[in-house]
């Protein structure tokens, strides 16, 4: 007799993840009243999951799909609670997940293109850096926006989790194979020394600097940053004004890695280390306060040319590359202590001249008393 070949452990738990959500999602359903969002989602949810898996599992043949199962189990499991207590907020968290699960099903296509013609069109390379940079944006916009976690903290983790993936991805191997197209794209020159993504970067950032300082939309950025609670108070949404900042810089961060793979031709794994610690050093050098609501986008382009041209300083004063970070780091730490003594010195002053104003005008009517 043939032996039986025993199912694997994750057709188990995806048969009966599959089960839990149509039983769970047909309760909530149809007990005590009618609700079409249950019954939309016991017909998704179950086909969302099978596709997560039959897309990573035929490009990752050696992937853990217990985790992904866990993960949608969970996530199938809040919003049946969430659709019995709270179906306003349940639409919302489907629409965040169904996000999630597009931009797997849409990473899942890319690679697999690409590892069956070897190169992408540069259209579908940008657009899914677009779309990439986007979803991680909203994921630090919702979680310092929605949840209140420190930026700082919230951010750094996702960056973790962001190379985590990318070695997972890449099987810690380097990147090639962009296309012919988009290499010459990259060191494309228009006239003199400056090419194409130079003059590009000219244009966005004048783009940029007129939209945050003659337009609402773009001072609503300016005024949460300066004071959250005063322009919630004059009824600008902070939570979504915080929330669109996150996205946009997503956006532009993608777009950066879409230049620099361009330019090079390839991406290793190592790739961009330590921009994260250039870029607030470029910043604050360009007279951005790190607390919010000072500067502007001309100088922080003037402090990212200047950062940028450090390891090229370093070369001409005979001084080898690697000081380029340990002189970063030294102008970031100093650039940030004389930013907080100068805000420390502007609240002082503030402080002595709401004094000072105060005393004067009970001098003042002091005096009218007196007369």
């Amino acid at each position: 007799m043939a032996r039986r070949l025993k199912r694997p452990a994750s057709d188990w738990l995806l048969l009966f993840l599959c089960a839990f959500e149509v039983s769970g999602f047909g309760l909530v359903a149809f007990y005590d009243g009618f609700s079409p969002l249950a019954l939309l989602l016991c017909g998704l949810m179950p086909v969302l999951l099978v596709a997560q898996v039959l897309g990573l599992g035929r490009l990752f043949p050696h992937m853990d799909q217990q985790t992904l199962i866990i993960g949608n189990f969970l996530c199938a499991l809040g919003l049946i609670l969430l659709c019995r207590l709270r179906p306003d907020k349940a639409l919302r968290q489907f629409f965040f997940y169904l996000i999630g699960v597009g931009c797997i099903l849409a990473m899942t296509f890319f690679v697999a293109k690409a590892r069956n013609k070897r190169a992408l069109r540069w259209p579908v390379m940008l657009l899914a850096v677009v779309a990439t940079g986007a979803l991680i944006g909203l994921i630090n916009g919702v979680g310092v926006a929605y949840f209140g976690v420190p930026s700082l903290i919230f951010t750094l983790g996702t960056n973790s989790v962001v190379r985590g993936m990318i070695y997972i991805l890449s099987d810690g191997r380097t990147v090639e194979n962009f296309g012919g197209s988009l290499a010459s794209y990259g060191n494309l020159t228009l006239f003199a020394e400056i090419t194409l993504y130079y003059a590009l970067a000219i244009v966005m950032v004048a783009v940029a600097h007129i939209v945050l300082t003659k337009t609402r939309k773009g001072k609503y950025f300016i005024a949460v940053g300066d004071n959250a609670g005063g322009a919630n108070l004059v009824g600008i949404s902070v939570t979504g004004t915080k929330l669109l900042a996150y996205v946009l810089c997503g956006v532009f961060a993608g777009l950066g890695g879409f230049v620099f793979a361009s330019k090079y031709g390839q991406v290793m794994t190592v790739a961009g280390n330590g921009y994260e610690m250039t870029a607030i050093a470029a910043c604050v050098l360009g007279g951005i306060s790190l607390s919010g609501g000072l500067g502007n986008m001309v100088g922080a382009a003037i402090g990212a040319v200047i950062m940028s041209s450090i390891s090229r300083l370093l070369v001409f004063i005979g001084l080898p590359s690697t000081y380029d970070n340990t002189i970063t780091g030294i102008m970031l730490i100093v650039i940030v202590v004389v930013d907080a003594l100068t805000q420390r010195r502007s609240i002082e002053m503030a402080r002595r001249k709401r004094l000072l104003s105060r005393t004067a005008e009970t001098a003042a009517e002091g005096e009218c008393h007196q007369a």
